[in-house]
Protein backbone atom coordinates (compact mmCIF):
# COMPACT_ATOMS: atom_id res chain seq x y z
CA UNK A 1 0.00 0.00 0.00
CA UNK A 2 1.38 3.15 -1.28
CA UNK A 3 0.22 6.61 0.78
CA UNK A 4 1.44 10.32 0.77
CA UNK A 5 1.69 10.60 4.46
CA UNK A 6 -0.07 9.70 7.41
CA UNK A 7 -2.86 12.94 7.62
CA UNK A 8 -5.61 10.53 5.72
CA UNK A 9 -6.82 7.37 7.23
CA UNK A 10 -6.10 3.84 5.10
CA UNK A 11 -9.23 1.84 6.05
CA UNK A 12 -7.33 -0.22 8.08
CA UNK A 13 -10.03 -0.96 10.88
CA UNK A 14 -10.82 -5.07 10.79
CA UNK A 15 -7.63 -6.26 8.76
CA UNK A 16 -4.92 -8.23 9.87
CA UNK A 17 -1.60 -8.09 9.89
CA UNK A 18 1.72 -9.76 11.39
CA UNK A 19 3.59 -6.96 13.26
CA UNK A 20 6.73 -7.04 14.86
CA UNK A 21 6.90 -5.80 18.49
CA UNK A 22 10.01 -2.98 19.34
CA UNK A 23 8.55 -1.68 22.11
CA UNK A 24 6.74 -1.84 25.42
CA UNK A 25 5.03 1.78 26.79
CA UNK A 26 4.22 2.36 30.65
CA UNK A 27 0.84 1.94 29.62
CA UNK A 28 1.62 -1.71 28.89
CA UNK A 29 0.83 -1.73 25.25
CA UNK A 30 3.66 -3.28 22.99
CA UNK A 31 4.52 -0.83 20.08
CA UNK A 32 4.93 -1.84 16.51
CA UNK A 33 4.60 -0.28 13.14
CA UNK A 34 2.59 -1.66 10.10
CA UNK A 35 4.84 -3.25 7.60
CA UNK A 36 2.16 -2.18 4.63
CA UNK A 37 2.68 1.35 5.14
CA UNK A 38 4.98 2.78 2.69
CA UNK A 39 5.33 6.07 4.13
CA UNK A 40 8.92 6.07 5.98
CA UNK A 41 9.03 3.09 9.20
CA UNK A 42 5.43 2.53 8.96
CA UNK A 43 2.10 3.65 11.20
CA UNK A 44 2.55 3.25 15.23
CA UNK A 45 0.25 0.48 16.02
CA UNK A 46 -0.27 -0.27 20.18
CA UNK A 47 -1.20 -3.71 20.81
CA UNK A 48 -2.13 -4.80 24.41
CA UNK A 49 -0.79 -8.18 25.78
CA UNK A 50 2.35 -8.10 23.37
CA UNK A 51 6.05 -7.05 24.82
CA UNK A 52 9.17 -5.87 23.35
CA UNK A 53 10.55 -8.78 20.86
CA UNK A 54 6.97 -10.41 20.13
CA UNK A 55 6.20 -11.24 16.44
CA UNK A 56 2.09 -10.94 16.74
CA UNK A 57 -0.85 -11.21 14.98
CA UNK A 58 -3.12 -8.91 15.09
CA UNK A 59 -6.70 -6.99 14.04
CA UNK A 60 -6.75 -3.22 13.45
CA UNK A 61 -9.58 -2.18 15.64
CA UNK A 62 -8.94 1.78 15.90
CA UNK A 63 -7.39 4.18 13.45
CA UNK A 64 -6.49 7.71 13.38
CA UNK A 65 -4.12 9.67 11.62
CA UNK A 66 -1.07 9.69 13.40
CA UNK A 67 -1.28 5.63 14.72
CA UNK A 68 -3.03 2.60 15.45
CA UNK A 69 -4.35 0.54 17.50
CA UNK A 70 -4.51 -3.02 17.71
CA UNK A 71 -6.40 -6.21 19.13
CA UNK A 72 -4.13 -8.83 19.72
CA UNK A 73 -5.12 -12.67 18.05
CA UNK A 74 -1.93 -14.89 18.72
CA UNK A 75 1.72 -14.43 19.28
CA UNK A 76 3.34 -16.05 16.56
CA UNK A 77 7.17 -15.72 18.07
CA UNK A 78 7.44 -15.17 21.72
CA UNK A 79 9.53 -12.41 22.55
CA UNK A 80 12.96 -13.78 25.08
CA UNK A 81 11.53 -11.28 27.55
CA UNK A 82 8.26 -12.46 28.16
CA UNK A 83 7.61 -14.24 31.12
CA UNK A 84 6.20 -17.50 31.24
CA UNK A 85 4.58 -17.78 34.29
CA UNK A 86 0.70 -16.21 34.43
CA UNK A 87 0.90 -13.12 36.88
CA UNK A 88 -2.43 -12.65 38.27
CA UNK A 89 -5.94 -14.38 38.05
CA UNK A 90 -7.21 -11.11 37.33
CA UNK A 91 -8.70 -9.82 33.89
CA UNK A 92 -6.12 -7.64 31.61
CA UNK A 93 -8.58 -5.26 31.40
CA UNK A 94 -8.09 -3.94 34.47
CA UNK A 95 -5.12 -2.27 33.77
CA UNK A 96 -3.18 -2.23 36.41
CA UNK A 97 -0.51 -4.45 36.18
CA UNK A 98 0.95 -3.56 32.98
CA UNK A 99 4.30 -5.14 33.01
CA UNK A 100 2.78 -8.48 34.11
CA UNK A 101 3.52 -10.52 30.66
CA UNK A 102 7.48 -9.02 30.86
CA UNK A 103 10.32 -10.58 32.76
CA UNK A 104 10.73 -8.78 36.00
CA UNK A 105 14.34 -7.90 34.89
CA UNK A 106 13.07 -6.51 31.65
CA UNK A 107 10.27 -4.28 33.53
CA UNK A 108 13.49 -2.53 35.30
CA UNK A 109 15.49 -1.75 32.08
CA UNK A 110 12.36 -0.69 30.58
CA UNK A 111 11.66 1.75 33.81
CA UNK A 112 15.19 3.19 33.39
CA UNK A 113 14.86 3.38 29.84
CA UNK A 114 11.80 5.88 30.78
CA UNK A 115 13.59 7.71 33.01
CA UNK A 116 16.29 8.32 30.94
CA UNK A 117 14.28 9.67 27.80
CA UNK A 118 12.28 11.95 30.15
CA UNK A 119 15.45 13.81 30.97
CA UNK A 120 16.57 14.04 27.36
CA UNK A 121 13.21 15.04 26.21
CA UNK A 122 13.92 17.97 29.41
CA UNK A 123 17.19 18.80 27.36
CA UNK A 124 19.57 16.96 30.17
CA UNK A 125 21.23 14.41 28.04
CA UNK A 126 24.27 14.36 30.26
CA UNK A 127 21.60 13.13 33.46
CA UNK A 128 23.15 9.55 34.69
CA UNK A 129 20.58 7.74 35.12
CA UNK A 130 21.23 4.29 37.25
CA UNK A 131 19.69 1.08 37.45
CA UNK A 132 16.54 0.96 39.24
CA UNK A 133 16.72 -0.06 43.44
CA UNK A 134 14.00 -2.69 43.97
CA UNK A 135 12.99 -5.01 47.12
CA UNK A 136 12.39 -7.58 44.70
CA UNK A 137 8.88 -8.26 45.51
CA UNK A 138 6.45 -8.44 43.09
CA UNK A 139 3.39 -9.37 44.50
CA UNK A 140 1.13 -8.88 47.66
CA UNK A 141 3.09 -5.58 48.57
CA UNK A 142 0.43 -3.07 48.51
CA UNK A 143 -0.86 -1.67 51.93
CA UNK A 144 -3.79 -0.32 50.78
CA UNK A 145 -6.81 -1.14 48.69
CA UNK A 146 -9.62 1.23 46.66
CA UNK A 147 -12.55 -1.41 45.49
CA UNK A 148 -15.12 -0.47 43.90
CA UNK A 149 -18.53 -2.29 44.11
CA UNK A 150 -22.07 -2.75 41.55
CA UNK A 151 -24.52 -4.75 41.48
CA UNK A 152 -25.27 -7.78 39.68
CA UNK A 153 -27.65 -10.23 38.65
CA UNK A 154 -26.61 -12.65 41.41
CA UNK A 155 -26.20 -9.47 43.84
CA UNK A 156 -23.16 -7.28 44.63
CA UNK A 157 -20.10 -7.96 43.46
CA UNK A 158 -16.58 -5.79 43.08
CA UNK A 159 -13.61 -5.15 40.94
CA UNK A 160 -11.61 -2.94 39.29
CA UNK A 161 -12.54 -0.51 36.40
CA UNK A 162 -11.10 -1.02 32.99
CA UNK A 163 -8.20 1.35 31.97
CA UNK A 164 -9.93 5.00 31.08
CA UNK A 165 -13.17 3.85 31.88
CA UNK A 166 -16.11 3.11 34.32
CA UNK A 167 -17.00 -0.18 33.38
CA UNK A 168 -16.37 -2.25 36.27
CA UNK A 169 -14.32 -5.58 35.65
CA UNK A 170 -15.37 -8.22 38.62
CA UNK A 171 -12.24 -9.60 40.06
CA UNK A 172 -11.90 -11.30 43.64
CA UNK A 173 -8.24 -11.10 43.48
CA UNK A 174 -5.27 -8.84 42.95
CA UNK A 175 -1.94 -10.25 42.85
CA UNK A 176 -0.48 -6.71 44.23
CA UNK A 177 -2.48 -6.86 47.10
CA UNK A 178 -2.39 -8.84 50.40
CA UNK A 179 -4.77 -12.35 50.36
CA UNK A 180 -6.65 -10.86 53.66
CA UNK A 181 -7.73 -8.14 51.47
CA UNK A 182 -9.63 -10.25 48.98
CA UNK A 183 -10.98 -12.15 51.66
CA UNK A 184 -12.41 -9.17 53.53
CA UNK A 185 -14.08 -7.60 50.36
CA UNK A 186 -15.23 -11.30 49.35
CA UNK A 187 -16.82 -11.12 52.98
CA UNK A 188 -17.99 -7.31 52.61
CA UNK A 189 -20.12 -8.13 49.31
CA UNK A 190 -21.27 -11.75 51.23
CA UNK A 191 -22.75 -9.18 53.79
CA UNK A 192 -24.26 -6.86 52.37
CA UNK A 193 -26.35 -9.69 49.93
CA UNK A 194 -27.35 -11.19 52.93
CA UNK A 195 -28.63 -7.90 54.77
CA UNK A 196 -30.14 -6.31 51.26
CA UNK A 197 -27.63 -3.73 51.28
CA UNK A 198 -27.42 -2.76 47.71
CA UNK A 199 -24.69 -1.00 46.08
CA UNK A 200 -24.87 2.58 44.79
CA UNK A 201 -25.39 3.04 41.27
CA UNK A 202 -23.84 6.49 39.96
CA UNK A 203 -26.29 6.80 37.33
CA UNK A 204 -29.39 6.72 39.26
CA UNK A 205 -27.55 7.90 42.46
CA UNK A 206 -29.71 4.93 44.27
CA UNK A 207 -27.79 2.29 46.45
CA UNK A 208 -26.20 2.32 49.58
CA UNK A 209 -22.62 0.84 49.77
CA UNK A 210 -20.15 2.74 46.87
CA UNK A 211 -16.51 1.02 47.90
CA UNK A 212 -14.89 -0.72 49.99
CA UNK A 213 -11.62 0.92 51.16
CA UNK A 214 -8.35 -1.22 53.37
CA UNK A 215 -5.05 -0.10 54.70
CA UNK A 216 -2.67 -2.86 56.37
CA UNK A 217 0.39 -2.36 58.40
CA UNK A 218 3.49 -4.52 58.23
CA UNK A 219 2.31 -6.33 61.21
CA UNK A 220 -0.67 -7.20 59.59
CA UNK A 221 -3.45 -5.10 61.43
CA UNK A 222 -6.27 -4.28 58.52
CA UNK A 223 -8.57 -0.89 58.69
CA UNK A 224 -11.83 -1.55 57.23
CA UNK A 225 -14.26 1.38 55.57
CA UNK A 226 -17.22 1.14 53.45
CA UNK A 227 -17.53 4.68 51.83
CA UNK A 228 -21.11 4.95 51.73
CA UNK A 229 -23.74 7.22 50.16
CA UNK A 230 -25.44 7.90 53.25
CA UNK A 231 -24.84 9.71 56.39
CA UNK A 232 -24.98 6.32 57.90
CA UNK A 233 -26.59 2.99 57.97
CA UNK A 234 -27.88 2.28 61.39
CA UNK A 235 -27.43 1.45 64.84
CA UNK A 236 -29.14 -2.54 63.58
CA UNK A 237 -26.73 -2.44 60.77
CA UNK A 238 -23.85 -1.45 62.56
CA UNK A 239 -23.79 -4.29 64.98
CA UNK A 240 -24.76 -6.75 62.20
CA UNK A 241 -21.53 -5.62 60.08
CA UNK A 242 -19.23 -5.66 63.49
CA UNK A 243 -20.01 -9.36 64.66
CA UNK A 244 -19.73 -10.27 60.79
CA UNK A 245 -16.67 -8.45 60.45
CA UNK A 246 -14.62 -9.28 63.52
CA UNK A 247 -15.60 -12.79 63.68
CA UNK A 248 -14.22 -13.85 60.48
CA UNK A 249 -11.10 -11.47 60.54
CA UNK A 250 -9.39 -10.82 63.80
CA UNK A 251 -6.85 -8.75 61.73
CA UNK A 252 -9.17 -5.84 61.78
CA UNK A 253 -8.36 -3.13 64.22
CA UNK A 254 -11.17 -0.44 63.09
CA UNK A 255 -14.41 -0.61 60.79
CA UNK A 256 -15.15 2.96 59.67
CA UNK A 257 -17.57 4.51 57.62
CA UNK A 258 -17.07 7.66 55.29
CA UNK A 259 -19.91 9.63 53.94
CA UNK A 260 -19.98 10.66 50.20
CA UNK A 261 -23.13 11.42 48.60
CA UNK A 262 -21.50 13.46 45.78
CA UNK A 263 -22.15 12.27 42.29
CA UNK A 264 -18.72 12.66 41.71
CA UNK A 265 -15.58 10.60 40.61
CA UNK A 266 -13.77 10.95 43.78
CA UNK A 267 -13.65 8.45 46.19
CA UNK A 268 -13.96 9.75 49.54
CA UNK A 269 -16.09 12.61 50.94
CA UNK A 270 -15.11 14.33 53.64
CA UNK A 271 -16.57 13.01 56.73
CA UNK A 272 -15.55 9.34 58.48
CA UNK A 273 -17.22 8.02 61.36
CA UNK A 274 -15.52 5.51 63.46
CA UNK A 275 -18.02 2.18 63.76
CA UNK A 276 -15.72 -0.16 65.78
CA UNK A 277 -12.18 -0.11 66.87
CA UNK A 278 -9.76 3.01 66.27
CA UNK A 279 -9.96 5.50 64.15
CA UNK A 280 -6.43 4.83 62.54
CA UNK A 281 -3.77 2.33 62.19
CA UNK A 282 -0.20 2.17 63.43
CA UNK A 283 3.15 1.36 60.99
CA UNK A 284 6.73 1.56 61.92
CA UNK A 285 8.99 2.99 58.66
CA UNK A 286 12.60 3.66 58.89
CA UNK A 287 12.13 2.44 62.67
CA UNK A 288 9.60 5.61 63.45
CA UNK A 289 5.82 4.90 64.09
CA UNK A 290 3.52 6.79 62.03
CA UNK A 291 0.26 6.87 63.07
CA UNK A 292 -2.07 6.62 59.68
CA UNK A 293 -5.17 7.78 59.50
CA UNK A 294 -7.68 6.44 56.79
CA UNK A 295 -7.38 10.07 54.98
CA UNK A 296 -3.58 10.41 55.57
CA UNK A 297 -1.27 10.35 52.23
CA UNK A 298 1.04 6.81 53.03
CA UNK A 299 3.18 5.08 50.60
CA UNK A 300 1.46 2.23 49.80
CA UNK A 301 4.56 -0.08 49.34
CA UNK A 302 5.79 -0.24 52.84
CA UNK A 303 9.61 -1.78 52.09
CA UNK A 304 10.13 0.24 49.54
CA UNK A 305 9.27 3.41 50.75
CA UNK A 306 12.05 2.43 53.68
CA UNK A 307 14.33 1.88 50.96
CA UNK A 308 13.41 5.28 48.60
CA UNK A 309 13.97 7.04 52.00
CA UNK A 310 17.28 5.60 52.86
CA UNK A 311 18.25 6.11 49.51
CA UNK A 312 17.53 9.82 50.32
CA UNK A 313 18.88 10.03 53.31
CA UNK A 314 22.09 9.11 52.17
CA UNK A 315 22.14 11.28 49.18
CA UNK A 316 21.42 13.83 51.82
CA UNK A 317 24.28 13.31 53.49
CA UNK A 318 23.15 14.15 56.44
CA UNK A 319 26.15 15.19 59.29
CA UNK A 320 23.46 15.98 62.52
CA UNK A 321 23.46 19.46 62.24
CA UNK A 322 21.08 20.66 59.43
CA UNK A 323 17.95 22.28 59.60
CA UNK A 324 15.56 20.33 57.25
CA UNK A 325 13.04 21.62 55.45
CA UNK A 326 10.41 19.47 53.99
CA UNK A 327 7.84 20.49 51.39
CA UNK A 328 4.80 18.35 50.96
CA UNK A 329 5.41 16.64 53.76
CA UNK A 330 2.05 15.16 54.05
CA UNK A 331 1.68 13.52 57.60
CA UNK A 332 5.49 13.80 58.07
CA UNK A 333 6.80 10.14 57.22
CA UNK A 334 9.94 11.58 54.99
CA UNK A 335 11.39 14.46 57.47
CA UNK A 336 10.55 12.43 60.59
CA UNK A 337 12.29 9.25 59.35
CA UNK A 338 15.79 11.65 58.79
CA UNK A 339 15.09 12.90 62.27
CA UNK A 340 17.91 11.18 64.18
CA UNK A 341 20.22 12.45 61.30
CA UNK A 342 18.81 16.51 61.48
CA UNK A 343 18.49 19.36 63.75
CA UNK A 344 15.31 20.42 63.23
CA UNK A 345 12.65 19.18 60.82
CA UNK A 346 10.09 22.20 59.19
CA UNK A 347 7.14 20.69 57.18
CA UNK A 348 4.71 22.20 55.23
CA UNK A 349 1.55 20.55 53.94
CA UNK A 350 -1.51 21.63 51.77
CA UNK A 351 -4.13 19.37 53.77
CA UNK A 352 -4.50 20.93 57.43
CA UNK A 353 -5.63 16.99 58.77
CA UNK A 354 -2.12 15.69 57.19
CA UNK A 355 -0.41 18.66 59.41
CA UNK A 356 -2.23 17.78 62.59
CA UNK A 357 -1.53 14.07 62.16
CA UNK A 358 2.53 14.86 61.01
CA UNK A 359 2.38 16.95 64.47
CA UNK A 360 1.10 13.39 66.25
CA UNK A 361 3.49 11.53 64.42
CA UNK A 362 6.38 13.56 65.53
CA UNK A 363 5.05 13.59 69.19
CA UNK A 364 4.82 9.62 68.62
CA UNK A 365 8.55 9.65 67.81
CA UNK A 366 9.79 12.02 71.04
CA UNK A 367 10.47 14.87 69.11
CA UNK A 368 9.74 18.11 70.99
CA UNK A 369 7.78 21.38 68.77
CA UNK A 370 11.74 22.83 68.99
CA UNK A 371 13.12 20.07 66.55
CA UNK A 372 9.59 19.29 64.59
CA UNK A 373 7.28 21.96 63.32
CA UNK A 374 4.31 21.82 60.78
CA UNK A 375 2.42 24.60 59.11
CA UNK A 376 -0.71 24.25 56.66
CA UNK A 377 -0.19 25.50 53.36
CA UNK A 378 0.59 25.50 49.73
CA UNK A 379 3.79 24.47 49.62
CA UNK A 380 4.06 26.12 45.89
CA UNK A 381 3.37 29.67 48.02
CA UNK A 382 7.20 29.42 49.37
CA UNK A 383 8.15 32.81 50.25
CA UNK A 384 4.98 33.61 52.37
CA UNK A 385 4.90 30.16 53.86
CA UNK A 386 8.54 30.24 55.22
CA UNK A 387 8.55 33.83 56.31
CA UNK A 388 5.63 32.57 58.03
CA UNK A 389 7.26 29.61 59.46
CA UNK A 390 10.64 31.45 60.11
CA UNK A 391 8.61 34.06 61.90
CA UNK A 392 6.98 31.31 64.35
CA UNK A 393 10.29 30.48 64.92
CA UNK A 394 11.70 27.97 62.37
CA UNK A 395 15.24 28.07 61.76
CA UNK A 396 16.81 29.01 58.40
CA UNK A 397 17.05 25.80 56.01
CA UNK A 398 19.98 24.27 55.40
CA UNK A 399 18.62 21.64 53.09
CA UNK A 400 14.80 20.95 51.46
CA UNK A 401 13.43 17.02 50.47
CA UNK A 402 10.31 18.24 47.97
CA UNK A 403 7.90 15.09 47.37
CA UNK A 404 5.55 16.61 44.86
CA UNK A 405 2.82 15.39 43.62
CA UNK A 406 2.46 13.54 40.34
CA UNK A 407 2.62 17.02 38.25
CA UNK A 408 5.98 18.10 40.09
CA UNK A 409 6.74 21.27 41.84
CA UNK A 410 6.47 25.01 40.43
CA UNK A 411 8.89 27.52 38.87
CA UNK A 412 8.10 29.65 41.93
CA UNK A 413 9.34 27.20 44.67
CA UNK A 414 12.25 26.75 43.10
CA UNK A 415 12.72 30.29 43.14
CA UNK A 416 12.14 30.75 46.13
CA UNK A 417 14.16 27.89 47.29
CA UNK A 418 17.25 29.69 45.47
CA UNK A 419 16.65 32.72 46.76
CA UNK A 420 17.59 31.35 50.31
CA UNK A 421 20.50 30.31 49.35
CA UNK A 422 19.43 26.56 50.50
CA UNK A 423 22.38 24.29 49.38
CA UNK A 424 21.32 21.08 48.81
CA UNK A 425 17.73 19.92 47.56
CA UNK A 426 16.57 15.95 47.57
CA UNK A 427 13.71 15.36 45.40
CA UNK A 428 11.52 12.72 45.37
CA UNK A 429 9.22 12.12 42.44
CA UNK A 430 6.42 9.83 41.33
CA UNK A 431 6.62 10.96 37.64
CA UNK A 432 10.30 11.00 35.87
CA UNK A 433 8.91 13.67 33.28
CA UNK A 434 7.82 16.46 35.53
CA UNK A 435 11.34 15.51 37.53
CA UNK A 436 13.32 15.97 34.66
CA UNK A 437 11.43 19.54 33.63
CA UNK A 438 11.92 20.87 37.50
CA UNK A 439 15.81 19.20 37.21
CA UNK A 440 16.13 21.68 34.45
CA UNK A 441 15.11 24.83 36.40
CA UNK A 442 17.38 24.04 39.27
CA UNK A 443 20.27 23.71 36.91
CA UNK A 444 19.03 26.91 35.25
CA UNK A 445 19.15 28.62 38.73
CA UNK A 446 22.89 27.39 40.16
CA UNK A 447 22.18 23.70 41.20
CA UNK A 448 23.99 20.88 39.72
CA UNK A 449 22.64 17.43 39.64
CA UNK A 450 24.09 13.98 41.32
CA UNK A 451 23.07 10.90 40.02
CA UNK A 452 19.23 9.87 39.05
CA UNK A 453 18.39 7.15 41.35
CA UNK A 454 14.74 5.25 40.11
CA UNK A 455 13.18 3.08 42.93
CA UNK A 456 10.60 0.58 42.23
CA UNK A 457 7.97 1.57 44.60
CA UNK A 458 5.42 -0.29 42.07
CA UNK A 459 6.14 -3.13 40.40
CA UNK A 460 4.48 -4.33 37.95
CA UNK A 461 2.51 -1.14 36.71
CA UNK A 462 3.89 1.88 34.87
CA UNK A 463 5.23 3.67 37.63
CA UNK A 464 8.24 4.97 38.89
CA UNK A 465 10.13 6.72 41.76
CA UNK A 466 13.15 8.54 41.20
CA UNK A 467 15.29 10.12 43.29
CA UNK A 468 18.05 13.03 42.72
CA UNK A 469 20.00 15.76 44.89
CA UNK A 470 20.71 18.95 43.64
CA UNK A 471 23.59 21.04 45.20
CA UNK A 472 24.44 25.15 44.65
CA UNK A 473 27.50 25.20 42.63
CA UNK A 474 30.37 27.28 44.66
CA UNK A 475 30.89 29.52 41.64
CA UNK A 476 26.47 30.35 41.85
Amino acid sequence: MSVKGNADKLGLVGKEFVVDIRDLNNLGAGVGRLPVVGNGDGLVVFVRGTVSGDVAQIEIIKETSSFCVGRLIRIVTPSPVRDTEKFCSAPEACGGCVYRHVTYAHELECKKQRVIRAFRVAGIADANVLDVLSTGKTRGYRNKGMYPVAQGKNGMYSGFFASKSHKLIPAENCSLQPEIFSNIVRAVCDFCNKNAVKAYDEISGKGLLRHIYLRATAAGEVMLCLVINAEDIGKALRGKLIEYITERFPAVTGILLNVNKKSTNVVLGDKFLTVWGQAYIEDVLCGKILRIAPESFYQVNRDAAELLYNTAADMADLTGKEHLLDLYCGAGSIGISMSDKVKSITGIEIVPEAVECAKLNASLNGLSPDRARFFAGDATDADRLLSAAEGGGAPKADIAVIDPPRKGTTRELIEAIAKRNINRVVYISCEPETLARDCAVFRELGYQMSDVQPVDLFPRTGHVESVVCLTRRLDN
